[in-house]
């Protein structure tokens, strides 16, 4: 059972900068993708960003120049750096990994930008 350990999200400022961090551990298989997903109050969850194990990426267009995912494949590591961050942002967000066949979700960790 792989586990995934989120951290890095708060409170930031319109315009600001945040990076979020998980780790994953006990994965017996390469870990093929990677991403983050959120979901704010009231909305379904959507996808933020996605990273392959090749290291091409998939970005929501709302994210876009403003957002970049990465990845340490050696620390099975996804990170997500947000900048210029926005009050429409707010929302928590859950790391994702798509590996052995198998979907697992972090258990999400707050982003709050305040206008």
């Amino acid at each position: 059972q792989v586990q995934l350990v989120e951290s890095g999200g708060g409170l930031v400022q319109a315009g600001g900068s945040l990076r979020l961090s998980c780790a994953a551990s006990r994965s017996r298989f390469s870990i093929n993708t990677m991403g983050w997903y959120r979901q704010a109050p009231g909305k379904q969850r959507e996808l933020v960003a996605l990273i392959l194990s090749g290291s091409s990426t998939n970005y929501a267009d709302t994210v876009k120049g403003r957002f970049a995912i990465s990845r340490d494949n050696a620390k099975d590591t996804v990170y997500l750096q947000m900048n210029s961050l926005k009050p429409e942002d707010t929302a928590v967000y859950y790391c994702y990994v798509f590996v052995g066949g198998s979907h697992y979700w972090g258990q999400g960790t707050q982003v709050t930008v305040s206008s």
